[in-house]
């Protein structure tokens, strides 16, 4: 991320707490997919695959 993309997200009106927040989850999120993926994890039955691979 650069300081162009925080400033897109003020001009949808996400101040600072709302920009932290958002990218403590996408971050998390970005590290859980990351660790099932290298331990390559079971999906669950109603959890199809992603076609490009990966755990999504």
């Amino acid at each position: 991320m650069a300081e162009a993309d925080v400033l897109a997200l003020r001009t949808h009106a996400l101040d600072d707490r709302a920009i932290h927040d958002a990218t403590q989850v996408v971050a998390y999120f970005n590290y859980i997919n990351r660790i099932a993926d290298a331990l390559h994890v079971e999906l669950e039955p109603e959890m199809p695959p992603d076609p490009r691979g990966g755990v999504r």
